[in-house]
């Protein structure tokens, strides 16, 4: 396990953004089958592979490069590693990136499954609320520890293992017609 983490550390080190997108979409893709296995309890011959690898894409193409973004944003807008600034940073990301990013991954979510605007919007209206709500109750903990104590080129990575069980709820919400 220490060699494999050492890797990951030579490779976040050389190739940061890349090494990131791809954590990221790997962990989209790790919730979804623990949604689709542990949640609703489909088993393995009822497993929906198309649907891991379109919330695989969701974590490689929106959510590593947003998340990933917004933190470097949020560095510059937000400077120190202070308990002051990492109060800062949490509330920025809990009061204005999270409603957006939540409901934009939700809507995203519904078009790839092929909903119409209309289904999508009504789908957005039924689900928003309960996410937000439910985001509320997990992430501004982990995000003051991560702003706080985690550099800023491991915090997307740290992010995507505690949100393994979140985007198992998020990726279950999303796919829950």
């Amino acid at each position: 396990m220490a060699s494999l983490w050492r890797s990951y550390q030579v490779l976040m080190s050389r190739y940061p953004w890349t090494v990131q997108i791809v954590t990221a979409g790997s962990l989209v893709g790790v919730g979804d089958v623990i949604s689709q296995q542990l949640i609703e309890r489909r088993g393995l011959a009822q497993h929906n592979v198309q649907r891991t690898v379109k919330m695989m894409g969701i974590g490689f193409f929106f959510v590593g490069p947003v998340v990933g973004g917004w933190y470097k944003v949020l560095d510059k807008l937000v400077v120190g590693g202070t308990k002051s600034a990492a109060m800062k940073k949490m509330l920025m990301d809990q009061l204005c990136f999270a409603p957006c990013f939540l409901g934009a991954f939700l809507g995203i979510s519904g078009a790839l499954n092929g909903l119409t605007l209309e289904e999508n919007v009504k789908k957005l209206k039924r689900d928003y609320t309960d996410a937000l709500i439910s985001n509320y109750y997990l992430w501004p903990a982990v995000q003051i520890a991560n702003f706080y104590f985690i550099p800023l080129h491991h915090r997307l990575a740290v992010v995507q293992v505690v949100a393994v069980a979140w985007n198992s709820y998020l990726t279950w919400k999303a796919n829950k017609m």
